[in-house]
């Protein structure tokens, strides 16, 4: 028979060997963590340019999707004001690597609007054709959803769009992520009026009626497409001064 202080040695002894290699774990797999998720970022970079790729982005390898960012993208970071921040900047501002690739726009949403960092994304395709990505977060009905938007270089026409969430509904809310049709919709919408006012992109519950500004709602998730219509309008607006520089 076991007496209570040997069975709590033993109990304290296991729970420092489980700590200790749990510790162990996370440490030795944090660089491959940090790895896969830098992939899965330039990955959801570059769907939103899906249609102008030679290959699928399906049909690339890992190390293929590196060499096409690599080569193929240029990136900046930018304020509200439409001023380019440095590197310095960057990783004064709590990121490592000081490029946009490496701004967290989830965390940036926890600061005001002032202050948020904007990653500003430039894709040259083999042909010298250029499109511009920036990338958006907001609501939608359990919790966060956020899209990287390319537009054409006249800086007005969506060129693709590419969503994710954390946590909506499949089947329903989910679709802003999973249903292509759905995302197809936004190619080739306009984001400024014919006055050249900033219009956005609006999500119409029951259908759209084919405008230059409006897409298809979807069914039975009024609010996650509400919360899609809400983070383009103002995720969207805060590039605007940037996009008026580099459109002079």
């Amino acid at each position: 028979m076991h007496s209570t202080n040997q069975v709590i040695k033993f109990v304290l002894i296991m729970t420092t060997l489980v700590a200790l290699t749990l510790a162990g774990l996370f440490t030795f797999l944090k660089p491959v963590h940090e790895a896969n998720e830098a992939l899965y970022n330039k990955k959801a970079i570059l769907s939103a340019v899906a249609t102008k790729l030679d290959t699928p982005l399906s049909e690339m390898s890992g190390e293929q999707i590196e060499d096409l960012f690599k080569t193929s993208i240029d990136q900046k970071v930018v304020n509200q004001r439409g001023e380019e921040m440095s590197e310095a900047d960057v990783v004064a501002a709590g990121y490592k690597g000081g490029k946009a690739e490496h701004v967290k726009i989830r965390k940036e949403k926890k600061k005001s609007d002032a202050d948020r960092l904007l990653p500003f994304y430039t894709y040259t395709n083999a042909k010298g054709e250029k499109s511009y990505i920036v990338s958006i977060v907001g609501n939608g009905l359990w919790d966060e959803i956020w899209g990287n938007i390319a537009l054409e270089a006249d800086g007005s026409t969506i060129a693709g769009v590419a969503f994710d969430h954390q946590g909506e509904t499949p089947g329903l809310g989910a679709e802003i992520k999973d249903n292509t049709s759905w995302k197809n919709q936004f190619s080739g919408k306009e984001l400024y009026a014919a006055n050249g006012d900033f219009k956005s992109i609006a999500v119409v519950k029951g259908g759209s009626k084919g405008g230059p500004h409006e897409v298809d709602g979807i069914s039975g998730a009024t609010i996650t497409a509400d919360g899609v219509a809400e983070m383009m309008d103002r995720g969207m607006s805060y590039y605007q001064p940037y996009f008026q520089k580099i459109k002079k």
